[in-house]
């Protein structure tokens, strides 16, 4: 998936893109639209752009992933990890001085309930010192 992907989910769900940080080549069909679910976490640390970077870099790897200190959108496939979900899933993340924003958008209300608990899994690990963080998901 190529970050070009990552734009037109982000447009998709009606978020403003990234600035590009790197050359995008491999282009892919648009997809059918889907219905969309989506729920916010407000989630309180004073580390939330350390915390964002190290999540970014960290599904980089495996993801379609773009991130600045202050924002970053992970985009989850359909299929990943052997999973059949309707549409990709989107994560959005800002740092904010005192808190991390973190918005999960997919196709149906299942896969963004499980993306909920692997965004905060994963954050946790990062977050060992606050950990547990305080995840107050927020639907709709």
């Amino acid at each position: 998936m190529s970050g070009l992907r990552v734009d037109r989910l982000r447009k998709r769900f009606g978020l403003p893109p990234l600035p590009p940080l790197s050359p995008m080549t491999d282009l892919e069909p648009d997809e059918e639209l889907s219905p969309m679910a989506m729920s916010t976490a407000r989630v309180p640390t004073p580390n939330g752009s350390r915390y964002l970077q190290q999540l970014c870099k960290h599904w980089s790897h495996n993801l379609s992933v773009e991130f600045t200190p202050e924002a970053g959108t992970v985009a989850f496939p359909k299929d990943g990890h052997g999973a059949n979900w309707p549409g990709d899933a989107l994560l959005t993340l800002e740092a904010e001085e005192a808190h991390l924003l973190c918005t999960l958008t997919g196709s149906v209300s299942e896969q963004v309930e499980a993306l909920k608990d692997v965004v905060s899994r994963h954050l946790d690990r990062f977050a060992f010192r606050e950990a547990p963080l305080a995840f107050d998901w927020v639907d709709g």
